[in-house]
């Protein structure tokens, strides 16, 4: 279901819209208003509160802003860790929780001044009953957010002992419990100026958002192996085909990030990007470009700086900043700069939920590695060609495992190998089989 835009300007903004059934159907309704930004909504409507990470997992990519009809499905989904876009709800306080105590006075067998609240802050409804001078003496609040079971519980146990008169919920799935239980219940609903606002609000956030992933980014690759020193000098040969065999891998790299690759000079290059592609790349600046690829094709190490800036030159000094940051730095944080030059630190993971955690295989993979190479007197090496023949697996595969031996202490990997023959530089890879033990089985 989607809100139709009138006029000559196509919409250009998604706002996906996450709540119960009819608050959604009112905020899609109300979404033929005027906003700053044309914007088109996507409805994703649950039954229960506690889908609301669900349905915005659903949403994923194909929205710029999410906007939830309450705090509830906002609270569940940010503790769920799965809002990647910015998000913004319809506030419940205020005149939406004074509607309520309106309705609640019209009928007779209710008293606004003895009523159980759930979700709403203490100040909240403080100010809202002080604006119609009611006391909140007998008010009972649950301010945490919880699920459906347990605030009809709490709103329940109250109406049952005769404490309130009625229960006041901001939570859909709540307010059906309740009505089934025969608890007298009134909905706290948001009001039409509050959706209004927080339509504005959303498709201002969502416009912001499309302008910083549109930021001018620059990042410098740096090559160690390609710097010429008076103690090491290459042959002018071995240094091409490592160059034209990196730009290659760059290219690639940068094709999928919507990029642009130039060589600097014979050891770095200048990659021209956006703030979004980046990101998307980086696992949100989590681990820096083209390292693990290179690593992996190649055997190389590289050095990445990525700056940001007001201008591309402003840009590019933040980069090699970054990039300096970098070669000084054994760590991997840091290596970006935004706009303003400070480290770019990103948001922290989010734990998944009961997931177990997968046994190691580095062990494994070594001792059939060891048995396939027998008894050998001297240090058993290999490369991945020959490793994937022994694990019957693919050369890729097998230098993956081989990375995976080199991360967990059971290999060490050699320089790579100088031929005059073309193509990519054969990485070897020296197996630490001493960390088997004296007395290793290979696993049948």
């Amino acid at each position: 279901m989607t809100a139709a835009r009138t006029g000559s300007v196509t919409p250009d903004l998604t706002i996906g819209v996450v709540g119960p059934h009819d608050l959604v159907e009112r905020v899609m309704l109300m979404g033929h208003g005027p906003t700053p930004v044309p914007s088109r909504l996507v409805a994703a409507a649950y039954r229960d509160e506690q889908e609301a990470a669900d349905k915005v997992v659903r949403l994923g990519s194909g929205v710029d802003v999410c906007l939830f009809a309450s705090p509830v499905p906002y609270d569940f989904a940010r503790k769920a860790g799965v809002l990647t876009m910015p998000a913004t709800y319809v506030p419940l306080n205020g005149a939406a929780l004074q509607g309520a105590l309106l309705r609640a006075s019209l009928d007779e067998r209710f008293d606004p001044s003895r009523v159980s609240i759930d979700v709403l802050g203490r100040a909240e409804v403080e100010e809202a009953y002080g604006e119609i001078s009611l006391g909140t003496e007998q008010v009972h609040l649950r301010e945490e957010a919880a699920g459906p079971g347990t605030l009809a519980a709490f709103h329940e146990r109250l109406w049952r002992r005769g404490a309130t008169t009625v229960a006041m919920t901001c939570v859909h799935a709540t307010a059906e419990r309740m009505e089934m239980a025969g608890v007298p219940t009134i909905r706290v609903r948001p009001t039409g100026a509050a959706i209004r606002s927080s339509l504005q609000t959303a498709a201002l956030l969502g416009a912001h958002h499309r302008l910083e992933e549109s930021q001018l980014v620059v990042v410098l690759v740096d090559v160690p192996t390609l710097r010429e020193t008076p103690r090491r000098v290459t042959p002018r040969y071995w240094r091409d085909e490592l160059k034209l065999a990196l730009h290659r891998v760059l290219l690639q790299e940068a094709h999928r990030m919507n990029a642009s690759v130039w060589p600097l000079d014979d050891h770095s290059y200048l990659v021209i990007a956006t703030r979004g592609s980046v990101t998307a790349s980086t696992e949100g600046f989590r681990t820096p470009p083209f390292v693990e690829r290179v690593r992996e094709e190649l055997g190389l190490a590289i050095e990445v700086g990525i700056g940001m800036g007001r201008t591309a030159h402003e840009a590019e000094n933040h980069a090699r900043a970054a990039l300096a940051r970098s070669q000084s730095s054994q760590r991997a944080q840091g290596f970006a700069l935004d706009r303003d030059g400070r480290a770019l630190v990103p948001a922290p993971r989010t734990p998944p939920r009961s997931q177990p955690q997968a046994k190691p295989k580095g062990l494994e993979i070594l001792a059939r590695l060891a048995d396939k190479l027998g008894d050998q007197e001297q240090p058993l090496i290999v490369d991945a060609e020959n490793a994937g023949k022994m694990l019957g697996v693919t050369p890729r595969t097998a230098r993956r495992l081989l990375r995976t031996l080199v991360e967990e202490g059971l290999a060490w990997p050699l320089p790579p190998n100088r031929t005059p023959q073309p193509g990519r530089p054969r990485q070897l890879y020296r197996l630490i089989v001493e960390k088997l033990g004296p007395k290793a089985t290979t696993p049948s």
